[in-house]
């Protein structure tokens, strides 16, 4: 990807930037590590400061002095609204319709947003198996939206992934909605080249471009023949203010922004 802004910054700030600006004021995030919470926390500190942090564990509205390196981080207790069980979370909170959004990651995304997390290759003699679900699938089923940060890369993006791991829209957006699951899906996938949104069918399209990328770049990076919008916007540019958040206070060790 060519950064054409006189900022410098790694294909990782770019996707958190991206990720904290689709996050509204009052959302209550469900929340992993990684890139979500310091999107998360971006925004909090930026557009979004009544944004509410759910984590699995059991916090509710967490605000870590630094930042936690796992869902039981107990920096993630100190200041938090509530403490209390998984059962809870997952059935008061996020099967309820208590969860705003969701994010999710894996290995593969395929056309219609489905993700694999669990095996590379064939489920009873695979080439990698990976670590599985965690609590994706309820948040895949159960969010009001979904967002999915990863890297644009061909073999990240085939046609259809090796393992449905979490249910993105199936084989599209009816077969969906007759499961009877009651969450959005995955409405906005963040790459390091633009942002891919389900169309009326449940089909990633191309909607947007990161400054410098292009739609041949994308084309060449997916497993399909993707779809491009109409409309095709440019995503807003990294300010520095935001970079400076993000290094200096959210991440200064450089542990999830490191070298990417």
């Amino acid at each position: 990807m060519e950064n054409s802004s006189p900022l410098q910054y790694s294909s990782s700030e770019l996707m958190c930037v991206n990720a904290a600006h689709l996050l509204r004021d009052g959302d209550n995030v469900f929340v992993g590590v990684g890139l979500p919470n310091l999107a998360c926390n971006l925004a909090r500190r930026t557009h979004a400061p009544n944004l509410q942090m759910i984590y699995e564990a059991g916090v509710i509205g967490a605000r870590p002095s630094r930042l936690p390196l796992s869902i039981g981080d107990p920096t993630l207790v100190s200041g938090a609204s509530s403490v209390c069980g998984m059962f809870d979370i997952f059935s008061l909170y996020l099967q309820r319709g208590n969860v705003d959004v969701g994010f999710l990651g894996g290995a593969q995304i395929d056309r219609f947003g489905n993700i694999n997390a669990t095996v590379i290759g064939d489920y009873n003699h695979p080439k990698v198996r990976l670590p599985g679900s965690g609590g994706s699938q309820e948040m895949a089923g159960w969010a009001n939206r979904c967002y999915v940060i990863t890297p644009h890369q061909k073999r990240r993006f085939p046609e259809k992934v090796d393992f449905r791991t979490s249910a993105g829209f199936l084989g599209g957006k009816a077969e969906r909605v007759a499961t009877g699951v009651r969450g959005g899906g995955p409405l906005v996938v963040v790459t390091n080249l633009g942002l891919l949104e389900p169309d009326e069918n449940g089909e990633l399209t191309l909607t947007a471009l990161h400054p410098g990328c292009t739609v041949e770049q994308v084309k060449e990076n997916t497993g399909w023949e993707i779809k491009v919008a109409v409309n095709l916007r440019t995503t807003q540019p990294v300010t520095e203010a935001e970079l400076t958040l993000l290094r200096d206070e959210l991440d200064p060790d450089g542990i999830y922004l490191k070298g990417s």
